[in-house]
C-alpha cells in the first residue's frame, strides 16, 4: 500500500480586511465597488476615446491604451471577488480560482512595469532627441514593444511553472520578479536624469505622474489607486486629448443650440 503526505486544498477563505467591524462591511463595499466603477469607466474612456478619434492614434496614446488595458483587467480581476464578501458575506474561493487570480496579479503587475518602460522610452526619445522621433518611435514598433511587454512575463512564469525543486524555483522567482521590477525602474530613473539633464522639467513631472507607481504592490488601495486616477491624469494633464474633447464637447453644444 502506498501512501502520500499530500493536503489537497479545495477552496479558500478570504479573510479581505482582518479586524474590520462588521458594521463597516456595507462601506467597505460601497467603497470598492465605486473605485471598480471609476477603473471601469475611466479606462474604458480611454480605450473609446483613442479608437474613435484618429488624430490621437499616435505612439505614446496607444501605450496609454495598453496601460487601460492592464489597468481595467487588474481592477476585474482583484475587486469583484472582495466586494461580493463585504456585501453578499461570499467569502470563498476555488483553489484554481485562486490559483488563476493570484497567477493574473502577478502577470499583470510585470506587464504593468515593462508598459511603463515602453512609455519611458517613448518620453525620453521625445525630449532627449526629438529630431529622431518620428524614426525611431512609430506607432508599429510602439506595438511591437508593447506586445513584448505582455509577453515577457508569460514567458517568464512559464518557466518557473515548469521546475520540480521548491528552493530552485523560489530563488528563480525572486530573481525573475526583480527583474520586472528594477529593469523597468533603472530605465525611467535614467529617463529622469536625462530630461532633467534636457532642463525640461516640466516634462518630468508629467512623466512622473504616468509612471512612478511600481509600490502598487505593497497593500490594495495603493494597488487599486493607480488604475483610477489614470484616465483622470490623461484627460486633463494630456494637451491633445484635453483639447480634442472640450472640441468634441463644444461642436455638440453648437448642435444642440442650433437644433433645440
Amino acid at each position: 500500500m502506498t501512501y502520500s503526505n499530500v493536503t489537497r486544498m479545495r477552496s479558500f477563505s478570504i479573510l479581505g480586511f482582518p479586524g474590520l467591524s462588521p458594521q463597516y462591511y456595507g462601506p467597505a463595499s460601497a467603497l470598492l465597488f465605486f473605485i471598480y466603477l471609476v477603473i471601469a469607466l475611466g479606462n474604458v474612456f480611454i480605450l473609446a476615446f483613442v479608437v474613435y478619434e484618429k488624430t490621437l492614434q499616435k505612439p505614446i496614446y496607444l501605450v496609454f491604451c495598453h496601460l487601460a488595458l492592464n489597468d481595467l483587467t487588474f481592477g476585474t480581476v482583484t475587486l469583484p471577488k472582495i466586494i461580493s464578501k463585504y456585501w453578499f458575506g461570499d467569502s470563498i474561493i476555488s483553489f484554481h480560482g485562486c490559483f488563476v487570480q493570484m497567477f493574473l496579479v502577478h502577470y499583470l503587475g510585470s506587464v504593468t512595469s515593462f508598459i511603463l518602460l515602453v512609455m519611458a522610452l517613448d518620453r525620453f526619445v521625445a525630449i532627449c532627441i526629438p529630431l529622431r522621433y518620428p524614426v525611431l518611435i512609430t506607432n508599429n514598433i510602439i506595438s511591437v514593444l508593447c506586445g513584448f511587454a505582455w509577453f515577457i512575463p508569460v514567458s517568464l512564469m512559464v518557466t518557473v511553472a515548469c521546475g520540480d525543486d521548491v528552493k530552485i524555483v523560489a530563488v528563480t522567482t525572486l530573481c525573475m520578479a526583480m527583474f520586472c521590477l528594477l529593469l523597468p525602474l533603472a530605465f525611467i530613473l535614467f529617463s529622469y536624469v536625462s530630461i532633467i539633464g534636457a532642463k525640461k522639467p516640466q516634462r518630468l513631472i508629467l512623466l512622473a505622474l504616468f509612471q512612478f507607481r511600481c509600490s502598487y504592490f505593497l497593500i490594495l488601495f495603493y494597488s487599486l489607486l493607480p488604475p483610477a486616477v489614470n484616465p483622470i491624469i490623461y484627460c486633463f494633464k494630456t494637451q491633445d486629448i484635453k483639447q480634442t474633447l472640450m472640441k468634441k464637447l463644444k461642436t455638440a453644444r453648437i448642435g444642440v443650440e442650433i437644433n433645440p
